[in-house]
C-alpha cells in the first residue's frame, strides 16, 4: 500500500453524509466541494490537495464548470482521501483492502481502460518513440473514449481555450517527447466532449480548440521526425477546423503541415499545401498567410525554382510587416520575427544567397533565448551549409558537428538531423573521405 499523495483530511463523518455519498456516486463535485467548504475546508485547501486552481474549484462548486476527465477524478479522490469505491474507481493505491461485506461499487472495464490509456499517453514517450508507443498514439487518434455524460458549459470551453493558448507558447525548454505525452493526453480528454450535446456556437468553439491542439501534437511529431504520424494528426486537426468554420485555423494547419513534406524531401507537396494555406487565409495579411508564403519560399528553393522562391520571400515579408501584435506573437499560432527569420534563413541558404542567409541567421540567433535549443541548432545547420556554399566545407562540417554535440541528447530530433544530412548530400563524393566530413557522418550515425 503506497502513501496517499494528498495532505488534506476530510472532516469526521463527511463520507457518511448521505447527500455527499449520493453526489460522489454520480461525480457531482459541485455538491462535494460545497459540502466540504461548509464543513470547514477552504477552496484554496481543496485546490492545493487536488492539484487544481482555486478559481476552478470555485467555478465547479458554482456549477459553472465541471470535472470530466478520469485523471481529474483521480486527483480529487487522492487529494481528499476518498476511497475509489465512492467514485466508481478501482481501489486507490493508498487504500486499505475493503472490509468484508463492504458495498464497493463495481469498476467498469471501459473506465479502467480509459484511465490506463491516459496514464500511458503521458508515460509512453519517456523512453522514446518506439513502435509500440507510436501504435498506441495512433490508436488514440482513431478511437477516443466518449463515455462521459453531461453538457459542456461555456466555462469549460473557456478553460480549454486557455489550455490551447498555453500549449501554443511552445516547448518552454521541455523535450519534444515529454511535451507530446501531456499534449496528447489532453487531446484525448478534450475529445471526449465531442459526443456531448452542445449549441452550434459551443461546438464550433470546441472543434476549433480540438483542431489547434491536434495540430500542435502534429507539430511535435514532425519535430521528432515522425512524418507519417504527423500527417495523421494534421488530417484529424483539419477535420475539426473545417467543422468549426474557422478558416484562419485551417490556413494555419495547412501551412504547418506543409513543413512535413518539406523536411522529408517532397517539396512539390509542400508547395501544394502552402498554396491551400494561402487560399484558406483569403489572401489577406495574417500569421497563417505569412507562414504559408515563407514555407512556399523554402519549398521552391529546395526544388530549385529560384524565381518562385524569391517571389514568395517578398510576399512573406510583406505579410509579416502587416501583422498585428496577436499575429506576430511568439507562439505556435503566431509568426514572430524570430520564426520568420528562421524561415528566411533556410530559403536563402538553399538558394545559395549567403549574405541574406547569414543576416537572417544572425537576427534569429539574437532573438532566440538560451533554452531555444531547436532554433539555435537549426541556425547553426544553415550556417554550416552557407560555409559550404562559400567554399569552406571543412568549417561547415565542423560547425554542424559542434551543433549536434552541444545539443541535449533528447533534442537531437529528425528536423535537426535532416538539416545536417542536407549538408552531407551536397558535398562532392571526392571529399567524403576527409576527416571533417567523416566526423559529421559518424555523429549522425550515433
Amino acid at each position: 500500500m503506497s502513501e496517499r499523495p494528498g495532505l488534506l483530511v476530510l472532516p469526521a463523518g463527511f463520507l457518511e453524509d448521505p447527500q455527499v455519498v449520493a453526489a460522489l456516486k454520480i461525480r457531482d463535485f459541485a455538491t462535494v466541494f460545497t459540502a466540504a467548504k461548509a464543513a470547514g475546508l477552504s477552496y484554496n485547501h481543496i485546490a492545493e490537495a487536488c492539484s487544481m486552481k482555486p478559481e476552478r474549484v470555485s467555478l465547479v462548486a458554482r456549477r459553472e464548470a465541471s470535472v470530466t476527465s478520469f485523471e481529474g477524478v483521480e486527483r480529487i479522490a487522492d487529494g481528499l482521501g476518498i476511497p475509489g469505491r465512492y467514485l466508481g474507481l478501482a481501489q486507490r493505491p493508498w487504500e486499505k483492502p475493503a472490509p468484508p461485506g463492504s458495498t464497493e461499487q463495481p469498476h467498469e472495464p471501459s473506465t479502467d481502460e480509459a484511465m490506463k490509456r491516459r496514464l500511458a499517453l503521458k508515460a509512453l514517450l519517456a523512453g522514446g518513440l518506439s513502435a509500440v508507443a507510436l501504435g498506441t498514439l495512433a490508436d488514440e487518434r482513431h478511437t477516443l473514449d466518449a463515455a462521459l455524460a453531461g453538457r459542456t458549459t461555456p466555462t469549460d470551453l473557456d478553460y480549454w481555450e486557455e489550455v490551447a493558448d498555453n500549449y501554443a507558447l511552445g516547448y518552454g525548454g521541455q523535450a519534444p517527447a515529454a511535451r507530446l505525452g501531456v499534449l496528447a493526453a489532453d487531446v484525448v480528454e478534450l475529445r471526449t466532449l465531442l459526443s456531448q450535446p452542445q449549441t452550434t456556437e459551443d461546438r464550433g468553439r470546441l472543434c476549433r480548440t480540438v483542431g489547434q491542439l491536434s495540430g500542435m501534437a502534429a507539430i511535435v511529431l514532425h519535430d521528432l521526425g515522425e512524418a507519417q504520424e504527423a500527417r495523421g494528426w494534421f488530417h484529424s486537426a483539419r477535420l475539426a477546423a473545417k467543422e468549426s468554420g474557422d478558416k484562419q485555423v485551417l490556413a494555419w494547419l495547412y501551412a504547418r503541415e506543409a513543413m512535413t513534406p518539406l523536411t522529408y524531401g517532397v517539396p512539390r507537396e509542400a508547395v501544394r499545401l502552402s498554396d491551400l494555406a494561402v487560399a484558406a487565409a483569403g489572401g489577406r495579411p495574417s500569421a497563417a498567410s505569412a507562414l504559408a508564403s515563407a514555407v512556399s519560399a523554402r519549398a521552391h528553393a529546395v526544388s530549385g525554382n529560384a524565381e518562385a522562391a524569391r517571389e514568395a520571400l517578398t510576399q512573406a515579408q510583406a505579410f509579416a510587416e502587416s501583422l498585428d501584435s496577436a499575429g506576430s506573437a511568439d507562439t505556435w499560432l503566431g509568426l514572430p520575427e524570430q520564426k520568420l527569420q528562421i524561415h528566411l534563413s533556410h530559403a536563402y541558404t538553399r538558394l545559395g544567397d549567403v549574405r541574406p542567409a547569414r543576416s537572417a541567421q544572425a537576427r534569429a540567433l539574437q532573438l532566440s533565448g538560451a533554452s531555444s535549443y531547436q532554433a539555435r541548432a537549426l541556425m547553426q545547420m544553415d550556417a554550416a551549409l552557407c560555409d559550404h556554399h562559400a567554399g569552406d566545407t571543412v568549417d561547415g562540417c565542423r560547425r554542424a558537428v559542434d551543433a549536434l554535440v552541444e545539443l541535449p541528447a533528447d533534442q537531437r530530433t529528425g528536423l535537426v538531423r535532416s538539416r545536417a544530412a542536407d549538408l552531407l548530400r551536397v558535398i562532392p563524393a571526392s571529399r567524403t573521405g576527409e576527416r571533417a566530413v567523416a566526423d559529421l557522418r559518424e555523429v549522425l550515425r550515433a
